[in-house]
């Protein structure tokens, strides 16, 4: 049989070749979650017996398109927005010629649980096949369908999708040269946040030997008396009862029309802030966050980016406009005495201005203080930090949110990265951070050591820039923050 066919669990499936890389796309993990079924657990896909072809990406989740980010253009990033299709419980593969026994990286994309796709330009497998891992990526359900916690029908649905790629990797990553074995799950923002969920997770017991948390929060889950805010005002705005048998006679094009409608709900609770800080109304449920539940014992991997919340204000130029109104406005967002939190960001960054803070202080709500927290509840966590500055927007963008990702993708080539709205900037990026971090998630695939000492011995932080470095935690890394996030 031709090394281009493989046999699955369900059926022979043929991919395609780009040099000594081998990808197959497109392959179901799950069977298409119609009608109900968007709102059921995920089932095992039907097999086929013909050899399915592998060579294109499948259908992606039902989303509005969020490619235009301010001054930026996020394209290559969320990706080409719905492309309709039953079948959009995929995964892609790709991997080495004549590959054996290789560690597997099996990636979830961001998008504020509600876009993004595996189908974005960044997230192109073929550099870490070249470095000797199989690489998976997969597609989940999003918004409503994905995460609405509706009555009867289980939480987290797009969380069990990705439990259930994790199954089918278990039980077909082998004949793809890789080992079931070594699978370490790894994501960015919402994704991250995700693979966070997991690790608290009982279903997804057994399935993964070391995850990778990037810029991601293990305090970033919503609570259930916050969710079924949503859940009433997606069925006020629908004009249907808020129950799953209800809501599974709404065609998906209503679901993603009502997802802009949902915008600026009010989720802070007499006990809880907003863990998104309005940022997206859809996101995890959980009674406990996975910070402050039992974790999987796995080798762990996390950081941010040194500039986070830049992302979220440059590109709309609300960062050189922020006032001290607009930062104390952000604090109140995030914490019960925000007066306080302005005068702790304000210490540590003196020479700091307002939006300067105002991004500080929304990254770590965001970001910094979940994983923080995280890292602490596992124990034995490596920690990186990323802090290359974008040129982009002017030289505002900075080590902001989503920057890193073509680094660790290898995917600095890509056109759409550089120019006037490119994430990049307009120069050429260094090269070395992307060689470097590349590395280093490749070694903890295979071993569970990235290079650097866990961050529980002596607060080691590798630090990823033109020039890297790896250091104890200071006053200058969000990882020694006050954090601001509750």
């Amino acid at each position: 049989m031709s090394d281009l066919i493989v046999t699955t669990t369900e059926g022979d499936v043929r991919g395609g070749a780009d040099g000594d890389v081998r990808r197959f796309l497109g392959i179901p993990y799950a069977a298409p979650p119609r009608g109900a079924e968007r709102f059921a657990a995920p089932r095992p896909p039907e097999p086929w017996t013909s050899v399915r072809d592998a060579r294109a990406f499948g259908a992606t989740a039902p989303q509005p398109r969020r490619d235009a980010f301010g001054a930026l253009d996020m394209a290559p990033y969320f990706g080409p927005g719905w492309i309709r299709g039953d079948e959009h419980l995929t995964v892609n593969v790709w991997t080495p010629h004549g590959a054996e026994h290789l560690p597997v990286m099996v990636f979830v994309h961001g998008g504020g649980f509600v876009a993004g796709s595996p189908r974005a330009p960044l997230y192109d497998g073929a550099a870490f096949a070249r470095d000797g891992v199989v690489l998976v990526t997969l597609g989940y359900r999003l918004g409503v369908a994905g995460f609405l916690d509706l009555p009867g029908a289980p939480r987290n649905r797009g969380l069990l999708d990705v439990v259930a790629a994790l199954r089918w990797v278990r039980r077909n990553i082998g004949a793809f040269g890789g080992d079931p074995a070594r699978v370490t799950l790894f994501g960015q923002s919402a994704g991250a946040t995700i693979v966070g969920g997991v690790l608290a997770a009982r279903e997804a017991d057994g399935l993964v030997r070391r995850a990778i948390v990037q810029s991601g929060s293990g305090l970033g889950a919503f609570a259930p008396e916050q969710a079924a805010r949503v859940t009433r005002a997606a069925a006020a705005a629908l004009g249907v009862a808020p129950t799953a048998a209800a809501f599974a006679g709404v065609p998906d094009d209503r679901f993603v029309e009502v997802v802009p409608e949902l915008g600026g709900l009010d989720l802070r609770t007499a006990d809880r802030f907003d863990p998104l800080v309005g940022l997206s109304p859809f996101g995890l449920v959980l009674d406990r966050q996975p910070a402050r539940s039992p974790l999987a014992d796995v080798d762990l991997l996390i950081g941010t980016n040194a500039e986070e919340g830049n992302l979220y204000l440059a590109p709309q130029g609300n960062l050189t406009s922020s006032t001290a109104r607009d930062v104390r406005e952000t604090a109140a967002a995030v914490h019960a005495d925000p007066d306080a939190l302005v005068a702790a960001y304000r210490s540590r960054r003196p020479d700091a201005g307002d939006g300067e803070l105002r991004s500080a202080i929304l990254g770590d709500a965001l970001f910094g203080t979940g994983s923080r927290a995280l890292a602490e509840a596992h124990g034995n966590a490596h920690v990186y930090e990323f802090a290359w500055r974008s040129p982009a927007v002017g030289g505002l963008l900075g080590a902001a949110h989503a920057v890193e990702v073509p680094f660790v993708f290898g995917r600095l080539d890509l056109p759409e990265l550089v120019g006037p709205r490119g994430l990049l900037g307009p120069a050429e990026p260094p090269a070395a951070p992307a060689g470097e971090m590349r590395a280093a998630w490749s070694a903890f695939a295979r071993s569970g050591d990235p290079g650097w000492p866990s961050y529980a011995r002596d607060r080691t932080i590798r630090r990823f820039d033109a020039v890297s470095e790896t250091t104890a935690a200071s006053g200058a890394s969000v990882w020694s923050g006050p954090g601001g996030g509750v």
